[in-house]
Formats: C-alpha cells, structure tokens, sequence
C-alpha cells in the first residue's frame, strides 16, 4: 500500500466560469431521485458559478466498479475540468479502489469533493499525495430542500474557491430527519431543524495544528479489514489530526467503540493529539426516532468515544459534534490539508 513520502499537496483550485465533474464512484442513485440533483446541479451554476459536467456512470444504478473507475480517470485526466464532486455516497466504493490508476491521479491532482463512501476515494487520494475535501455532495448539500444552509454555502464556497485559513463555526440549528426525495413537496420548504447548542470539548489544554486524516468510520472499518490505503506503520499518523463521523446507518455505540478499539490495538487512536468527531445522524427513514431517542443515541455515542479515548488515547483532545458528515449543515474539512484545533480558545481553523 502507497503512502505518500511528504504530506498531500494542495491541488489548484478552480474559478467561477470552470467546468466541474460530476461522478457517482458509489451509487448512481441520481439516476432514481433526479429531483435533488437537477436541483443540485442548477446550484453548482447559479450560485457557485460552476459547469458541471457528467459521466456516462453519474445517473446509471447497478454500474460496475470498471465503468466508476473510468469516470473517475475521465474526470481527473480532462484538462478542461478544475475539480470533481460526487452526485451522493454508497456502499461498495471500495470495490472500485483496485481499479484505480494512481500514477493518473498524481498526473491530474484535483480538488474532490465528497463524504461518506466517497472516505474510501478521499483516502486514496491522501496516499496518491493530494489534498481532498470531505464534504459537500450534489444531491444531499447541494440539493437541500428549501435553499442550502448558509454555513454549508460558505464553508463550500471557501473550500472552492480560496486557500486561506478558516474557522468553523458551531450550527446555531442544525437538522436529522428527512423527507422523501420522490415527493415534490419536500423541495418546497426548509428542512426540520433544532438547536444547535454548541460544540462540547474533552481536555481542552493545548493547540493542535497539523495534518489531517480520518472520515466516516464504518467505510474506515471496512479499508481497515480488506488492508486497504491504511498505512501498516502507524507513525505515518504521528500528529495528525483525527477527524471521525458516523452514517444514518447509525451503527450502535458498542459497534463505534469497537471500531475505535480495533483502531487502537493496531496503535492507531493513540497517534492522533486530536479528535473532531462530527454531529451524529441520529434519525433516519429505518429509525424515525423521536427527540429523546435522539438524544439518547448521541450521548451513548459520546460516552462510547471517550470510553476508547481513555483507554488508547488518554491524552487526545476530543470535539464533539463538529458539523461536518450526515447532518445538516455541513462544513468542508480538508482531507490531509491543515486544521488547527485551539483548545484554550475553543476554535477550530482549516486551511482549504
């Protein structure tokens, strides 16, 4: 397994008037739901100015990992495309990393924009030696019902179009329930939200500011036991920033420690000085749960975080519910870019 010699590098960014592919390196499920992506795309022009431009896979269900992989190699070798967002997420992008030309993608190094299955992308790109962005895709961010959130537009468009240091800012309300992308009507007013209440800091003593590792965890669990674009010398993560989310698969607080744990007994959790652990989706169409189970998932969720923390990581610096991942808003964080997390201060800056 490839790990990049130096830290990834940034790729160029692109320009309002660019062209940006549009892949779907999971599931062609734009292909079954065109409402959110049309809309999703007619935001890519409008409001960011961009392009975009799919492949023959973007809107095809039950695609081969071949015909993912070569859109993704079209996206990435076309000289006229700036950078690359995926139309959703999925389950078996890891089928499609054997596929992968990596000597093409350090040739062409673009942003890449996407979360949950696209983790297992955004960790090859981290060994390909190119910076990627967790965050961001068409149908879900950018398809929002209503209007996209003011914070996911601004954290987007920075990620976009600037390089420059940004702090994150905690949701004053945030949203977990859904509702059907077949109907119209859900397009036709804001999603449900409530209120934030702020980020909750574990050891909070120092300033952390380094590179970047981590993602949606079960897709990590899965890269873990297939032993793929996981370093075998832990070190290669010495000082990283640790940065984890959990799906609206909602896996239970048993399933998330055991991951941690595996993580740790391979002596990964205790290379990392810091954690961000994203706000986790607490709701989803198989589990509709009320206020209080939502809570309840949360809190066991955390209480699961700390209890591996304190067993292979006693001296991390943890943040709980950063919004990035399966809840709304969503903000960008650069996969293997610079963030630093400022315990004293309670902020939290990335570098796009």
């Amino acid at each position: 397994m490839t790990t990049p010699p130096h830290p990834p590098s940034y790729p160029p960014k692109p320009s309002p008037g660019d062209r940006i592919a549009v892949i779907s390196p999971s599931s062609g499920l734009p292909g079954l739901f065109p409402l959110p992506h049309e809309l999703g795309l007619e935001r890519l022009r409008k409001e960011f100015g961009l392009e975009p431009v799919e492949y023959p896979a973007t809107r095809k269900m039950g695609s081969t990992p071949r015909e993912r992989a070569d859109d993704i190699h079209a996206a990435f070798a076309d000289p006229t495309v700036t950078a690359v967002i995926a139309s959703i997420g999925g389950d078996d992008q890891i089928t499609v990393l054997p596929l992968l030309d990596r000597e093409l993608l350090r040739a062409h190094p673009k942003p890449f924009f996407g979360t949950s299955d696209n983790t297992n992308l955004l960790a090859y790109l981290w060994n390909t030696g190119i910076v990627g962005y967790h965050g961001a895709s068409v149908m879900c961010e950018l398809g929002r019902p209503g209007a996209m959130d003011p914070l996911t537009t601004a954290s987007l468009r920075a990620a976009l179009f600037t390089s420059e240091p940004y702090e994150l800012l905690p949701a004053e309300r945030f949203g977990v329930v859904n509702r059907p992308w077949e109907d119209p009507a859900t397009f036709g007013s804001e999603p449900e939200t409530e209120p934030g209440g702020g980020w909750t800091w574990h050891r909070p003593d120092r300033v952390v500011e380094a590179r970047s590792w981590g993602g949606n965890i079960e897709i990590l669990s899965w890269l873990l036991m297939a032993d793929r674009e996981i370093a075998h010398d832990p070190s290669v993560y010495d000082g990283h920033v640790l940065f984890l989310e959990t799906s609206e698969d909602m896996p239970s607080a048993n399933d998330v420690f055991w991951i941690l744990r595996s993580m740790g007994e391979r002596g990964l959790l205790g290379r990392f000085p810091a954690l961000l652990m994203g706000r986790p989706k607490t709701w989803s169409f198989e589990h509709p749960n009320d206020a209080e189970a939502r809570a309840r998932y949360a809190r066991e969720q955390r209480e699961a975080v700390l209890k591996a923390v304190g067993v292979y990581a006693q001296d991390m610096m943890v943040v709980f519910d950063v919004d990035f991942g399966h809840t709304d808003p969503q903000l960008v964080i650069p996969y293997g870019g610079t963030i630093r997390v400022d315990g004293p201060a309670r902020r939290i800056t990335v570098t796009y």
